[in-house]
């Protein structure tokens, strides 16, 4: 009853990554130019693989969603950021920091599930190469795909309905540059110790679980590759697992260590945060572009045939 009679929580502050003013400049431009990086990045991946029918295939049907999934991480958080960087303008709405949570959940279980999806395509592209066309066929592929936003969702609602429906009447100062569901567990009015454990078992089961099918994934294609014959094959056959797994590190090596630790220190997770939010986002494109030459040749192609086009205006 008490709880009832107290003014409820409209808005949020946040509290940023720093109440130095000039630090504040500092990220501002940081933020920026890496999340105008990640929205050229990974545009240019998916209009290159959109453009070039050569790469109409499992494998960069995949990596095209990979890069709507790392912009769209990248834009549920960044851009408030960069609000709060340059103009101070650190209180959100309550409406908009629950929907801000809401798909932040939604696009990280979706990348979790995506990155297993992608792991599971290379494990039959090595493992079974000669079932690999009937296996990973366009239908099998877009099912797959809507699968992996499909479990984001599940998983984005068992996360934040929890949370939507805590009384919150005040404080309202959230540690963080963006709405973080263990820090609003702190602001809630009433005890949450125990909806907590269930929100760090919820996040962390799903970060290890994909994390251990991962593992044992490329533990059966790592045992394929060791049994080909000639170093070139393994080589190459390795080459193209290379790339996906600095990425599977870059993405869940953050997220495990920020769920499985016994205590949570929130100095710690900011850091982190901006690493797995705005990092590897940026980091993605460029590495995959790095790493592949076939996906390089084709976006020289699509830079030729623009110059091309605007030659002829």
């Amino acid at each position: 009853m008490a709880v009832a009679n107290e003014t409820r929580v409209t808005e949020f502050i946040l509290l940023g990554l720093s109440s130095n003013p000039d630090l504040q400049i500092i990220f501002f431009v940081l933020f920026l130019v890496m999340y105008l990086g990640t929205i050229t990045g990974n545009l240019l991946i998916i209009m290159t693989i959109y453009m070039d029918s050569q790469l109409h295939s499992p494998m960069y049907f995949f990596l095209c969603n990979l890069s709507f999934i790392d912009l769209s991480f990248s834009t549920v958080t960044v851009p408030r950021a960069l609000v709060l960087f340059l103009l101070l303008k650190n209180t959100i709405s309550f409406r908009d920091c629950m929907t801000q949570l809401f798909f932040l959940h939604l696009i990280a279980g979706t990348e979790c599930f995506h990155l297993v999806l992608m792991a599971y395509d290379r494990y039959v592209a090595i493992c079974h190469p000669l079932h690999y066309t009937k296996i990973m066929n366009r239908r099998v592929c877009l099912l797959l795909a809507v699968s992996t936003w499909a479990g984001g969702v599940i998983h984005a609602f068992s996360q934040s309905l929890p949370i939507i429906q805590l009384p919150f009447c005040g404080p309202n100062e959230i540690n963080h540059f963006f709405c973080e569901g263990l820090n609003l567990y702190l602001l809630a009015c009433t005890g949450t110790f125990i909806s907590e454990i269930v929100d760090m078992a919820n996040s962390g089961s799903l970060a290890l679980s994909c994390f251990l099918v991962l593992v044992i994934s490329y533990g059966y294609i790592i045992s394929t590759i060791l049994k080909i014959d000639s170093a070139a094959g393994r080589w190459k056959a390795f080459s193209t697992c290379a790339t996906h797994l600095l990425v599977v590190t870059l993405f869940f090596g953050p997220i495990v260590f920020v769920y499985m630790r016994p205590s949570v220190t929130f100095v710690i997770d900011k850091p982190l945060a901006v690493f797995y939010t705005a990092v590897t986002p940026w980091l993605n494109p460029i590495i995959y572009t790095l790493r592949n030459e076939k996906a390089r040749k084709a976006m020289k192609k699509l830079g030729g045939r623009k110059m091309t086009f605007l030659r002829n205006i």
